[in-house]
């Protein structure tokens, strides 16, 4: 076909289907606003300073005013921090390991060495950081010179005027490397707003060019410079489902009432409305210069009719019309957004079975692990490597070790905070048949569970330790007192737990070499009742010719008999 000739229907549908469906517009692909029409960066879409901050009021509103949803990033706060993140020191020396962690908990735990304002430890810190990220976009930490953090929240990150490569109080430079930041004064009076004043900005390095300056947020482009709130994409369906919630509770309260309606014929005599009824009620006035009351929809109101006039029951009826489960996709839509699926967003699982439930949360668990790997890459990482850099500035001891290459001081590992089992005996189960298959190994198996394997195994060896000298003690007075004929074994009066699936059986060490051999010593009188009733019938059976001797041998050794015990009982038998 020549380019002259007219087009078939199915070439034309093919021209017409040979691009993206979004690139038209049309009755379902609305037009969007706000975008730029060759492309920009990511800091284009908040180029409007005053909404920006703006947005954070209003998240922040939310977050204290909305009845689900603020206790929804309480409880992704809660799952992603837990008790907090471990410090495992890696320098190549176990006793220089040993300082630095003893280091990092006596500041990360003390107010006062932790927090200029001496009020928060660095567990809190965590939390208000977190939070901070999903609420306000992003936070702020300064790391001071008296070895002190100042958390600085977003909205005090800005300028009052206009600075060149600066966004939202980010000033960078031809890479989009950040060079410094511009704080705002919060004043201490409550009535007051941040005071715009541009001061000196801060440098995020100092002079060796080290980081001193913190940044948190989670961003979703790489030309993005600031966080936005998680409430973003949610804001509008926050507000409609406090709006429905508020129309069905309202709906609810009408349903609930009776009315009394009062007919009443003309009388000249007396002034119209003279009586306002039993509920609550206003006036206004009408034409003629009479008064009109107005009665408001209470449980047991009255409302009284005009005179003349012949009022109609009030019966409200309540419908259906899908609230719930318009409800349940606005609260499952709000939840997803802050990484919560829906039985922790109402904290019901009814709705589901086990195993719904077990899914759903080990996808949540997946979105809290990598907002734990987001804050130990923006937030513990560099101020545990600025709070190093201090120690070593401090300690000559320290300064002359990090100098040696045998060592880094810098080196180290966070154990992240595990979760509970979902279903104990089968999670445990499991992880022991991966350390009996050599597919982990004790460290990082229990660094899943956010627990430090050295310090695990310490106590361990401590405990028994303790457990078995103390056992030791008792025995050697008992056997003091009573007398060497029947002395007590230390491990009579302990129980030290044995890996499954490992048996052991004890006999008494004193008794003769060609005496009995013990195999049933360790049974309670019951079961060694059981086992002799057993071995007869065994016996029994084979004298009858029921069963052959093989089966015999094999099931006497089944009820722990050693060898040459059976070898006795059937050469007893036998009347050998």
């Amino acid at each position: 076909m020549s380019w002259d000739e007219p087009k078939s229907i199915s070439r034309a549908f093919d021209d017409l289907r040979s691009d993206y469906d979004m690139s038209r517009e049309s009755r379902f692909v609305r037009r969007r606003t706000g975008l730029a029409p060759q492309g920009a960066a990511a800091d284009y879409h908040y180029r409007s300073a005053w909404r920006y901050y703006y947005d954070i009021e209003q998240a922040r509103d939310v977050d204290r005013n909305d009845d689900l949803i603020g206790q929804g990033i309480t409880r992704a706060v809660t799952n992603t921090i837990q008790e907090g993140f471990t410090l495992d020191p890696r320098t190549g020396d176990d006793g220089l390991d040993l300082e630095l962690r003893e280091r990092w908990r006596a500041f990360a735990g003390d107010e006062e060495q932790c927090d200029i304002q001496g009020e928060f430890t660095f567990h809190d810190f965590e939390e208000f950081a977190l939070r901070s990220m999903f609420v306000d976009g992003d936070i702020v930490f300064l790391g001071l010179e008296t070895g002190q953090l100042q958390a600085i929240e977003a909205h005090a990150v800005r300028t009052h005027t206009d600075k060149d490569n600066t966004v939202l109080g980010v000033q960078l430079d031809e890479y989009r490397r950040r060079l410094a930041y511009y704080i705002a004064t919060d004043p201490i009076d409550p009535h007051q707003t941040t005071i715009l004043e541009d001061g000196d900005p801060i440098p995020v390095r100092d002079a060796n060019g080290n980081r001193q300056l913190f940044h948190l947020y989670d961003p979703k482009r790489m030309t993005q410079t600031r966080g936005v709130t998680a409430f973003a994409p949610i804001f509008k369906i926050a507000g409609m489902r406090e709006d429905i919630d508020f129309a069905m509770l309202v709906q609810r309260q009408v349903a609930s009432c009776f009315a009394i309606f009062r007919k009443r014929g003309f009388d000249g005599g007396m002034p119209p409305h003279s009586d306002p009824g039993y509920g609550e009620a206003e006036t206004i006035q009408v034409d003629g210069g009479g008064v009109r009351y107005i009665n408001h929809v209470t449980p047991g109101m009255e409302i009284i009719g005009q005179p003349g006039e012949e009022l109609q029951g009030f019966s409200p009826d309540i419908g259906g019309g899908g609230y719930e489960f318009q409800l349940k996709m606005a609260v499952q839509v709000l939840g997803i957004n802050i990484g919560l699926p829906l039985v922790l967003m109402l904290l019901d699982a009814s709705e589901t079975n086990f195993s719904g439930f077990r899914g759903a949360m080990e996808e949540a668990r997946k979105g809290f692990k990598a907002n734990q790997r987001t804050l130990v890459r923006r937030f513990h990482t560099p101020i545990y490597k600025w709070k190093v850099r201090q120690w070593i500035a401090s300690d000559p001891v320290l300064r002359r070790l990090s100098t040696r290459p045998q060592f880094d001081l810098f080196s180290h590992k966070w154990n992240l905070p595990g979760y509970a089992y979902i279903e104990p005996t089968k999670d445990a189960q499991g992880e022991a048949l991966r350390l009996s298959n050599s597919l982990t190994s004790p460290r990082r198996l229990h660094a899943e569970r956010g627990v430090e394997w050295s310090e695990l195994a310490e106590e361990i060896v401590s405990d028994n330790a303790e457990a078995i000298s103390a056992a030791k003690r008792v025995a050697a007075a008992m056997n003091r007192e009573d007398g060497d004929t029947q002395p007590v074994h230390w491990r009579e009066l302990i129980s030290l737990p044995m890996p499954a699936g490992v048996q052991m059986t004890m006999s008494d060490p004193n008794a003769p070499k060609d005496g009995g051999t013990g195999e049933m010593s360790s049974l309670g009188r019951r079961q060694y009742q059981n086992n002799r009733k057993a071995i007869d019938d065994l016996l029994g059976q084979l004298a009858d010719g029921e069963i052959s001797e093989q089966r015999t041998r094999a099931e006497l050794s089944a009820l722990g008999l050693a060898d040459a015990t059976i070898d006795e009982l059937l050469a007893d038998l036998s009347g050998e």
